[in-house]
């Protein structure tokens, strides 16, 4: 997402990273795949989801979910810095909203926004207490 700035210049969000979500079928042989296979820490597992990180590069981030509770399965996330701006410009554009702004009990705000694929995109913030 880019903000134009002076003479139409393009100033991209504060985006601090993006990661797939995988729908899982398997989830406990996920967890096995991803840690022993590929080498990631489990820095997360709230039951229907794992987050996998790498050690060495903790931005490179792989998630696995069997459910949102959302119903939705959101196939990426971004997390960016100032989640009611970035909700304002998709307001503004029109887009797709198919998830409202929640603050959900596990620590994040969020919102999912569909793609002009169809995809589902979760815009994420960590919440300040819990970061």
């Amino acid at each position: 997402m880019n903000q134009l700035v002076g003479n139409g210049v393009k100033q991209p969000m504060n985006i601090r990273r993006v990661v797939p979500n995988i729908k899982a079928h398997q989830y406990d042989e996920s967890r096995t795949f991803y840690t022993d296979f590929l080498g990631l820490d489990l820095a997360m597992d709230l039951g229907w989801i794992m987050t996998f990180v790498n050690p060495d590069n903790p931005s490179s981030q792989i998630s696995v979910l069997t459910a949102d509770p959302s119903g939705f399965h959101p196939h990426v996330s971004v997390e960016v810095t100032d989640i009611d701006v970035v909700y304002a410009k998709a307001v503004a554009a029109g887009l797709d909203i198919v998830y409202p702004m929640t603050d959900e009990p596990w620590g994040v705000r969020r919102f999912f926004v569909a793609d002009p694929n169809g995809l589902i995109i979760n815009i994420v913030s960590h919440q300040a207490a819990h970061e």
